[in-house]
């Protein structure tokens, strides 16, 4: 006998069900902003994104899509202070109907930026580092603040990543015929942008940075056992290397992009093992 489904539906087991919906959908709603203490322009009074528009109609119009739509001043404003969280209050500049002096540009100086990235601050500040803190480039140059994602080329940006390094480097952008397959992960697979103690900016030293993807070479066979008084050249990982020059003795001495090994570490269009 099949059981009448009033006697198995329990109205009351929604109720807590649906009160968790409720609060988590509230908290969506409720926490889409961060507020930040914005920068400081000495006399000037917040007038709110709206205000910026009658003249950045073009910027304000997309910031909407940008990381840091999210961000808020807290200035009591109903309007949303989105543009002056970066770029100080901005009554001056409007009275003066613009022009340099009357409101913080980023472009100028990366101090506006470091006010929520700490962290970066500490690594421009590192032995090797895109010259930042110099003036020379700005943090604009590879992040576009009112547009989209801040870092170029993630989620469903049209243009890759590596397209924001190689529009200064462009000796490593290619075509190659023989590419490096890293590339095809990011630039940041193998540096940090911002800075690190290392040189050209590697997440890692010498072997060690080569190492994390290329296990396999250390683990050779018979590669640290070949010996210059017993055989004169062997075949290693299917080049012929002199005995003197195996891929263990090679890692001791430090990197693996020695004079005569892969040096072309981006890619080759005649070397698929990346040599000169």
């Amino acid at each position: 006998m099949l059981t009448p489904l009033r006697r198995i539906f329990k109205p009351w087991v929604l109720i807590p069900v649906l009160s968790a919906w409720s609060l988590f959908f509230v908290a969506c709603l409720t926490a889409q902003r961060t507020v930040v203490a914005p920068p400081q322009i000495a006399g000037a009074k917040f007038v709110g994104s709206k205000q910026c528009a009658q003249c950045h109609d073009e910027l304000v119009a997309k910031f909407g899509s940008a990381t840091h739509a999210k961000l808020s001043a807290d200035t009591g404003l109903p309007d949303g202070t989105g543009c002056e969280a970066c770029h100080g209050a901005g009554s001056k500049h409007v009275n003066a109907g613009g022009g340099a002096g009357t409101i913080i540009n980023p472009k100028k100086s990366p101090e506006t930026c470091f006010q929520c990235h700490l962290d970066k601050r500490g690594q421009f500040s590192l032995p090797n580092s895109h010259p930042v803190m110099s003036g020379k480039i700005s943090c604009g140059d590879c992040h576009d603040p009112h547009e989209g994602n801040a870092i170029k080329g993630s989620g469903a940006d049209l243009e890759a990543q590596n397209e924001t390094c190689t529009r200064c480097h462009t000796a490593q952008k290619g075509p190659f015929v023989f590419e490096h397959g890293a590339m095809k992960e990011g630039c940041t697979v193998c540096h940090n942008p911002h800075g690190t103690i290392n040189a050209k900016m590697l997440v890692a030293r010498d072997a060690n940075l080569c190492l994390r993807c290329h296990l396999e070479r250390p683990g050779v066979p018979n590669a640290g056992e070949i010996n210059a008084n017993s055989v004169r050249s062997a075949v290693v990982g299917g080049v012929k290397v002199a005995s003197s020059e195996n891929h263990n003795s090679r890692l001791m001495q430090g990197t693996c992009w020695n004079a005569g090994c892969h040096e072309e570490v981006h890619g080759s269009n005649d070397q698929y093992h990346f040599r000169p």
